[in-house]
């Protein structure tokens, strides 16, 4: 399903236009992405970067597509070392100023574009992050992995948020709630049967705040 095509979809459903949802079709998509993508977390949607610390510097800017981290590991000599996921106030407790220096240990999410890490690196070590990441919304693309591979997941999360927008009646909405979340169940279902190992060895995600 193409984002033309999608755009047709919801106002047939909806029995409008653009001009009946006031001029917010794209602002729709765009939300009803988002709450899929804060629901269900899909291996189709995973990166790797690499970059190097600052000596004495204790944060990590994020991606600008970040949403969450699965793993985070430097390396040291050659030798690579994974991280343990902790809260910031853990970090800060631990290593309260800089001049704790050393080869990080732990890293936590400081706020939505950088990662503190604990103890501060003593030198320019190299990093990997391996995250979930914000894919580009159909609206600017024009085609999408859930496009293609969740029609109604997509579909079903953009009539409720469209539906919202109208101020529909309340057993209508029900209904495409209950598709959406029936579309999520299996969307679900997917996502972890391709996921199982990672999860193993990985273990549970750490969801970026709102």
């Amino acid at each position: 399903m193409t984002y033309e095509e999608l755009k047709a979809q919801i106002w047939a459903y909806l029995q409008t236009d653009d001009d009946g949802l006031g001029g917010m079709t794209d602002t729709i998509i765009r939300q009803a992405e988002e709450r899929i993508q804060r629901t269900v977390q899909l291996p189709d949607f995973r990166k790797n970067v690499t970059g190097t610390s600052t000596a004495s510097n204790k944060y990590l800017a994020t991606p600008n597509d970040f949403l969450s981290a699965y793993s985070l590991a430097v390396t040291v000599s050659g030798d690579e070392f994974y991280l343990l996921p902790k809260d910031v106030a853990f970090i800060r407790e631990a290593y309260p100023s800089a001049s704790y220096t050393g080869v990080p240990k732990y890293y936590g999410l400081f706020d939505e574009d950088t990662i503190i890490l604990g103890p501060t690196p003593a030198d320019g070590y190299e990093f990997e992050l391996h995250y979930y990441y914000e894919p580009q919304s159909i609206v600017d693309a024009g085609t999408s992995w859930l496009g293609t591979n969740a029609e109604n997941a997509l579909l079903y999360s953009c009539l409720v948020e469209g539906y919202t927008v109208l101020k529909g009646e309340a057993d209508i909405m029900a209904g495409y709630v209950s598709r959406y979340d029936d579309a999520i169940t299996q969307l679900k279902v997917l996502g972890e049967g391709r996921d199982r190992s990672g999860t193993y060895r990985n273990g549970e995600t750490r969801i970026k705040p709102n």
